[in-house]
């Protein structure tokens, strides 16, 4: 026996040792990767890149999450991931490097963006392993499936766009552990159930949940949001907007609340919402007057309440707002306007059709001016002095 032959033969233990050792480790932080649950071959990943080279061990990391993540892909129409081989995953598709915030000298996979991709598939529990993941845009695919519990590891992660694809289940509650979050948009997905309230007490600058199937009211703690733009559009929330949005104030820029099967009075502590430029609260079932409090929103520019079941006069407060540009109210049961309402004008716009204002054009008819949706039921008014 040859002395090669040898030192081959007493390496190869050590080796297999170590291959053994780098699955277990990497595995013991992906539950499903160890139990074996998902279709990845992750130890063929592990045992490819024994062949390979890495720049560091962070890299060699996400090279494990990116190989099991193509494998969790079963149609990449514009081959966005077709070059993902290899040990420089700096240089796939989509993903972004940047020097490690804690050593300069070190680069980390910081960004994921396959935006627009039309790609099909899963995330895998392997994602997990992109502990540097800074942004991760994913809108416009078709991702299916739920976001999984590994997400939790990424503890820097600023953005997260999953809007527009097909995943299922609850709200993803794994977002609320996620420290650094700031930009959140879910939008457009298939999930369902209710809303947590933890989600109104993180520190986010937006968050999109429109086009969704979620359910059971808004949480009574909106207000503690520091939102500057909140889209819950679109969803089957029902109930009524709570009296807390007055908290938000200083903050929030926009609000997008239509059709959502929303109940009751438009709450007077909207008035405190001194920095919003556009308020939606179109298509619901929103009852009683504007309340004078509007008045007070002098930031506002786009202000929709139609299609509700509104009543009483528009005030002239509402449309002399200095920064108001469209004003849209048809379709209520509003029964007059101010004389600055109909003469809204000089570049702005205002529509006040289908409603039961006798002398604008039109309006609806007498008899469905006389329904019961034009008169608000008394549970609509006593939600005005409830924290609803």
């Amino acid at each position: 026996m040859t002395p090669s032959a040898t030192t081959s033969r007493r390496r190869r233990p050590s080796l297999l040792l170590f291959t053994a050792f780098t699955i277990a480790l990497v595995a013991s932080q992906i539950p499903n990767a160890a139990a074996g649950e998902n279709d990845v071959d992750f130890r063929g990943i592990v045992r490819d890149a024994r062949n390979l080279t890495f720049e560091n061990p962070s890299l060699r990391r996400a090279y494990y999450a990116l190989q099991s993540w193509k494998h969790a892909i079963f149609s990449d129409p514009f081959n966005f991931t077709a070059n993902w081989t290899g040990a420089d995953v700096c240089s796939y598709g989509g993903v972004f490097c940047a020097p490690s915030p804690s050593n300069a000298s070190v680069r980390v996979v910081a960004g994921i963006d396959l935006n627009h991709g039309d790609i099909a598939g899963y995330l895998p529990d392997e994602l997990g392993l992109l502990t540097d993941l800074a942004l991760f845009h994913i809108n416009s695919n078709r991702f299916c499936g739920v976001v999984p519990d590994t997400f939790k590891k990424l503890k820097v992660l600023f953005e997260l766009d999953l809007s527009n694809n097909r995943f299922v289940g609850g709200f993803p509650k794994v977002v609320l552990s996620l420290p650094s979050l700031k930009f959140l948009d879910l939008r457009f997905n298939d999930f369902e159930g209710g809303v947590p309230t933890q989600i109104f007490d993180k520190e986010l600058d937006a968050l999109f949940l429109n086009d969704n199937r979620f359910r059971f009211g808004i949480p009574a703690n909106l207000g503690n949001s520091p939102v500057s733009v909140l889209v819950l559009a679109n969803n089957n929330l029902g109930g009524c907007i709570p009296a807390s949005i007055g908290k938000m104030g200083k903050t929030l820029n926009e609000l997008i609340l239509m059709n959502d099967n929303l109940t009751g009075c438009l709450p007077p502590q909207i008035g405190m919402l001194k920095e919003l430029t556009v308020f939606d609260v179109s298509f619901n079932n929103l009852q009683g007057p504007l309340p004078a409090e509007i008045s007070r929103m002098r930031s506002l520019e786009q202000l929709d309440v139609a299609h509700n079941r509104l009543t009483g006069v528009v005030p002239a407060t509402v449309c002399q707002l200095p920064r108001l540009e469209n004003f849209t109210y048809s379709f209520n049961y509003f029964t007059g306007e101010a004389p600055q309402c109909s003469r809204f004008g000089g570049g702005s716009v205002a529509d006040g059709k289908q409603n039961c204002i006798p002398s604008k054009s039109n309006q609806r008819s007498a008899k469905e001016c006389a329904s019961d949706d034009a008169k608000p039921s008394v549970s609509a008014y006593l939600q005005v002095f409830a924290d609803c």
